[in-house]
């Protein structure tokens, strides 16, 4: 099709004079028309026409199939083909398609890296206007999706639409391999990589990798030392939610989980199967200095420092230290002078649970003789 009429900036050719001079106005900045509501300025009359249905409310193109009403045409058309599955626009570099231009042009910045949206308060870049829209929101605060439920608050529609499963109970993603459900798709993703033991995010202070994005942004708070979750009831923090969580229960007394062989109670599930070896036996943790056997990690990463010398936790008194901080908490009560553990036939105190059960034999002893 013959395209007769060139920009004499940039070379771009037109069918006629009219597209033209729409077009100059890239070169010349010129934007000459204006909404009378709120000032803002448009290169041509049918943007400014649309952008007045925003201030009116009129929507007056609808969809037959669904009859969701769109402001402006185009935006129908896009919509239309959802219904249709066309998806005529392609990346001419990995022929991914898309069903409008729009999403095509923010896809290709994949390749190019290009970033043309910048927060204007921290200078973050991102590839479309909509990320930063919702990226402004850290700094202003906003929230405006809330969930009609339980009135909590999101950024973002997709994480109402994500936390909405708590409430539905609804889990749509699931693991093709072990049938594993999952409220949101990026969850899913990140199980996926145990099955193919793909840990695609590294840390960049100490190089260890993650299969998760979220999982490396919780490691890298070990070199930063946030600790962003707060508990309300004592303020003590803690650099992941989880952990929060589980703590929470110290106040609330809840222990969820319970063993099936002698029903003892824990706050948290890694307990719990940790506890539930003292009845298998199993021991999977092994030492590969001396080849001693755990049947938790916590407890060879205590051994492992018999080793190395290790000792991390320091007595703020005495500067005493200790491999484990059980063995520091126990050694505070010198100073302290706590005794929280009391015979319940003589009444007499301990610092420490094995000097009690000690003392509980004398008592055994006088009555079987």
């Amino acid at each position: 099709m013959e395209r007769p009429y060139p920009c004499d900036v940039c070379h771009k050719t037109f069918m006629d004079t009219g597209s033209l001079k729409v077009h100059h106005f890239v070169h010349t900045g010129e934007r000459p028309y204006s909404c009378d509501v709120c000032n803002k300025t448009f290169k041509i009359l049918k943007n400014l026409k649309a952008h007045q249905r925003v201030h009116t409310g009129e929507r007056p193109y609808g969809c037959d199939v669904c009859n969701k009403t769109f402001k402006v045409l185009k935006n129908l058309k896009a919509h239309q083909r959802v219904h249709t599955g066309d998806r005529p626009y392609s990346c001419e570099l990995c022929n991914k398609i898309f069903s409008n231009r729009g999403d095509l042009k923010v896809h290709q910045r994949v390749h190019t890296r290009e970033r043309p949206y910048s927060c204007e308060l921290c200078n973050k870049t991102f590839s479309n206007k909509g990320d930063l829209k919702v990226h402004q929101r850290v700094h202003t605060g906003e929230r405006p999706y809330s969930c009609d439920v339980c009135n909590k608050t999101f950024s973002k529609k997709s994480s109402l639409k994500v936390h909405q499963h708590v409430h539905t109970g609804e889990r749509p993603y699931s693991c093709d391999v072990c049938n594993k459900t999952f409220r949101n798709l990026s969850n899913l993703k990140g199980h996926q990589h145990i099955h193919t033991g793909k840990r695609p995010y590294s840390c960049d202070v100490c190089n260890k990798t993650f299969s998760s994005t979220g999982d490396l942004k919780v490691h890298q708070r070990v070199h930063t030392g946030e600790r962003p979750c707060s508990c309300d009831v004592c303020n003590k923090t803690f650099s992941k939610k989880s952990s929060l969580k589980v703590h929470q229960r110290v106040h609330t007394g809840e222990r969820p989980y319970s063993c099936d062989v002698c029903h003892k109670t824990f706050r948290d599930l890694s307990n719990l199967k940790g506890h539930q070896r003292v009845h298998t036996g199993k021991r999977p943790y092994s030492c590969d200095v001396c080849n001693k056997t755990f049947s938790n990690k916590g407890d060879l990463k205590v051994h492992e420092r018999v080793h190395t010398g290790e000792r991390p936790y320091s007595c703020d008194v005495c500067n005493k230290t200790f491999s484990n901080k059980g063995d520091l908490k126990v050694h505070e009560r010198v100073h302290t002078g706590e005794r929280p553990y009391k015979c319940d036939v003589c009444n007499k105190t301990f610092s420490q649970i094995s000097n009690l059960k000690k003392h509980q034999r004398l008592h055994t002893v006088y009555v079987n003789a």
